[in-house]
């Protein structure tokens, strides 16, 4: 197994982590959890500003963000 795919298995796992931990936080949830909540919803937003940022996301003839 190559250095690049256990990287990419470890990113996956973070991120479904991150996700259950949001999940679980609207529940309640100790405060470990609600930290890790807060982290990955935060790395979420940065990453859809640079996403946004970067012209990926506006491919083809979407102008409805325009108005």
């Amino acid at each position: 197994m190559s250095v690049t795919v256990l990287v990419l298995v470890g990113v996956l796992l973070l991120v479904v982590g991150g996700c259950v931990c949001v999940v679980w936080a609207a529940r309640g949830s100790p405060r470990w959890v609600r930290v890790v909540s807060s982290l990955t919803l935060g790395v979420a937003e940065v990453v859809g500003t640079l996403a946004r940022s970067s012209g990926k996301s506006r491919s083809g003839s979407d102008s409805s963000s325009d108005d």
